[in-house]
Order: structure tokens, then sequence, then C-alpha cells
């Protein structure tokens, strides 16, 4: 596998990189590390400091990877470094389409709360851009031990699939533990609550129906997850939920104590794309790391 690691010297950075060498990489894996100069916060490039100011930055490069790749010292993989120049989620969405990553690596500056969400942060915007999977690791998860447990919350999807199969390829250690999410949405959830007791007789046997036709929908969705996952994890389990999505995501990620939530995204495009997007929610608020697959297919966001 080929991973991209962005960084920028912070411990943000440096946690990601510890947290990625937790990680089972063989001699066949290949990690790159990636530092962008960027010129900000100074716009004019013709300016008196400009040049001083890249000058600093370019001279400063070496140590930064050198820090990031001492993070790495005990893996397997082949470590190389990179820097490059630009806007950094441009120049990183750009080095991994380049060299064709598989994956790309950074650390969250604790994304927090609805406002945050909005915010530029880097991290975030790369995320939410890059076509290419996005692992973003979360503060609890750098000095974690013990067995790696995965979320992995599907809804049978094209794009939650192409996240299983990326799951069963990354180099995870191998005790890792994989727990397969199914949420199944409430067929009376748009039925305000003061109103339903005057239905609920007349609904009863619709909603019984619709829930064990949801049921076996789950098993049909588990039996293709777990067809590409076992095999590849210690331990493979099935959990079904029923209700908000990113809630029940969130909740049994926190219940099993989940080093990664994986789920799919059609690929968030812009500011459009990031309303009502259940990866954006899902990355803005939770407390362990996310990683966010990616496929061209399909338009029907997630």
């Amino acid at each position: 596998m080929k991973i991209l690691l962005a960084t920028d010297g912070s411990d943000f950075s440096l946690g990601a990189a510890h947290f990625l060498s937790r990680f089972g990489c063989s001699s066949d894996d290949k990690i790159t590390v990636l530092y962008v100069i960027s010129g900000a916060p100074l716009s004019d490039e013709d300016g008196p400091h400009y040049a001083d100011l890249m000058q600093i930055k370019k001279g400063i490069a070496p140590k930064i990877l050198d820090a990031t790749v001492a993070e790495l010292k005990d893996l397997k993989a082949k470590i190389s470094t990179v820097v490059a120049t630009g806007h950094p989620d441009k120049a990183i969405i750009d080095a991994a389409l380049l060299v064709r990553m598989d994956m790309i690596v950074m650390g969250a500056r604790g994304i927090k709360g609805v406002k945050s969400l909005f915010l530029g942060s880097v991290t975030r915007a790369t995320a939410i851009n890059s076509p290419v999977p996005v692992l973003v690791t979360r503060t609890p998860q750098w000095k974690a031990s013990g067995p790696m447990k995965i979320l992995y919350a599907t809804d049978g999807s094209e794009f939650a699939l192409e996240t299983g199969r990326l799951l069963a390829r990354i180099p995870f250690p191998a005790d890792s533990e994989v727990t397969i999410l199914y949420v199944s949405g409430s067929s009376l959830a748009d039925i305000a609550e003061q109103f339903y007791l005057e239905v609920a007789g007349r609904v009863k046997d619709i909603a019984a129906m619709i829930t064990k036709m949801e049921y076996r929908n789950a098993e049909h969705i588990m039996h293709d997850a777990r067809s590409f996952l076992e095999g590849k994890f210690a331990k493979v389990s099935n959990l079904v939920e029923n209700g908000d999505p990113t809630e029940m995501i969130l909740n049994a990620a926190d219940s099993i104590g989940a080093d990664i939530i994986a789920l799919g995204s059609s690929g968030m495009r812009g500011l459009k794309g990031m309303l009502g997007s259940v990866s954006r929610r899902v990355l803005g608020h939770a407390a362990c790391s996310v990683l966010i697959g990616k496929t061209t297919g399909g338009t029907k966001e997630r």
C-alpha cells in the first residue's frame, strides 16, 4: 500500500505519524512524508519579505521531515520524503494523485462544534475535496495500545463497499478487530410525537413489516462486508442499530472504544457537498480517528 503522510511538524502531525507506526506495514508498503511550504500569510509573492519567509521555511523543512520520519522508525515500510510548495490542501491532493497514493494520513487539530465545520482547516479541506481516501487521526489515538478497533459503517452502497475493500488492504496489525455497523432509519421518524398516538394502531403492522425488511437487508449487507473482511482481521463482529446514522455511528464508536471510524463518501465537494453529509458530521464530531473512503462512481451522497 502507498500512503501519503502530510506533516507540518506540529504535535498533530507527529501524533498522526505515531498512530501510523502502530500499523503492521511490511517492506512492500511505501510511506511518503510530505511537507508543504506555503507563502501564507503573505499574499504578495513579489513583496520584500516573501523571499525571506520562503527561504526560512525551506531551511526548516528537513528538520520537520526528520522529526516526522523518526516517529516511523519501527515500521518496515519504505519511507521517503517530499517537499512541495503551494496551498497545503491542494498540494497534498495533487501529490497523492501524482503518484497514485492509496490513502492520505493527516492529524486533526481538534475539529469541534458546528461553527468550526466551516473554518479553513487544511485537514478538513483535504478530507472534503480529495478523491483519495483520507485518514484523519485524533489525539486519543496517538498513544493508544492494544488491538486496534475499527468501526466500519456501511449502508451497502458502492461508496461503503469501496471503503470496506480499502480496510481489507490497509496493513493493520494482525490482532486488529472490526465491527460492521448497519444503521436503519426509523420509518416513523417524520411523524411528530404528539400525533403518533392517533396513527399508532394503523401503522403498527406496516412498521413491523418495514422493520423485518430492514433486518433482512442488513443481513445481506453484513454478509457482503464480511466476505472481504474475514481473514483480514482477528475478529469481525456485526452490529445493527436503528435511528439517526450520525448519532448511531458516534455512539457505537464510543461503545466499542473504536480507534477508527471508517465510512464511505461520494466525494464531498464544496459547500453544497458539506451540507447534510453523514461523513462530514462524523468527521466533525468523532472523538476517535476517522477514515473517509472515496470512490469516483455514482453521485448519491452519504
